[in-house]
């Protein structure tokens, strides 16, 4: 399923590239942006470091609002009990008291994340160019507005509260299952955990290979892989169910984002923008 014809050879880019960004030729200059084409590698490579860079930055940059987020997280704890949902817990407790299967689930929540993610852009890249730019924006879309919920709700994952009576997996068995917990506490926000985006990439992630994969243990995998990150996530005490639903509710804004730019959904085949010039 590639789509490396759904561009124009680039010595018609080129050609039709407007010289000025006025009138007839911003829409020119729009209308390109928005036509399918196979990215350059360079540029990609630049622009995932420098915005996960940035991420990085702004999200550890929010303020670590302890007292709020402790206040936080115990308002979704009673509003999950009265919901009947607030399963985290017993949960946390029951994998926890399988040491091999918890160390596995540690290692899991911190490596999957970042491998999974970067493994399904490259294969985006080189098998579905004309639709890797569409997904990317819907990734990026997704991170971004994640970065308002950490700073507008600042929020303590369960093994951080007071009270709850959840168990650190990674201080517990020792690992270094999360960059927010154990020796590496001090490199990354602990209370940003709303919304979650173990969920929103792994969620991504799993549409994209589900949506685009020929075979179909791949597209198997793929709806597994987001279900399997929602138990991992609980397991180790990291996050509640609703900031799974946080990290949804970015991705369907990331999602609808795309489709207003593209036109269509990220996995649907792209149409070439024709050629204003007509030739």
């Amino acid at each position: 399923m590639s789509d490396s014809t759904v561009t124009e050879p680039e010595g018609r880019a080129q050609q039709t590239l407007p010289r000025t960004v006025t009138g007839e030729g911003a829409q020119g200059f729009v209308r390109r942006l928005r036509t399918p084409r196979r990215p350059r590698l360079w540029f990609e490579i630049l622009l995932i470091a420098v915005s996960y860079w940035i991420y990085s930055l702004i999200r550890n940059a929010v303020p670590e609002q302890k007292a709020q987020a402790l206040r936080n997280a115990d308002w979704i704890w009673n509003s999950e009990h009265r919901l009947g949902i607030a399963v985290e817990e017993s949960v946390n407790h029951a994998v926890n008291s399988a040491t091999w299967l918890i160390i596995g689930i540690n290692y899991y929540y911190a490596t999957l994340h970042f491998v999974v993610t970067l493994g399904v852009l490259v294969w985006l890249y080189r098998s579905h160019p004309g639709r890797y730019a569409a997904a990317r924006l819907a990734l990026f879309t997704t991170t971004g507005v994640a970065l308002l919920g950490y700073y507008l709700f600042p929020l303590a994952p369960p093994r951080l509260m007071k009270d709850g009576g959840f168990v650190d997996t990674v201080t517990v068995h020792h690992t270094w299952g999360s960059m927010a917990s154990g020796d590496l506490k001090h490199m990354s926000n602990q209370y940003a955990a709303m919304p979650s985006m173990h969920i929103g990439w792994s969620l991504w992630c799993g549409l994209t290979v589900f949506a685009l994969a020929s075979v179909p243990w791949a597209r198997l995998l793929g709806l597994l892989y987001p279900a399997t990150t929602l138990l991992v996530i609980v397991a180790t005490a990291n996050h509640f169910w609703l900031d799974a639903v946080g990290g949804t509710l970015c991705l369907t804004f990331g999602f609808a984002l795309a489709r207003l730019w593209y036109g269509a959904v990220p996995y649907a085949p792209p149409q070439p923008t024709p050629d204003p010039t007509g030739s």
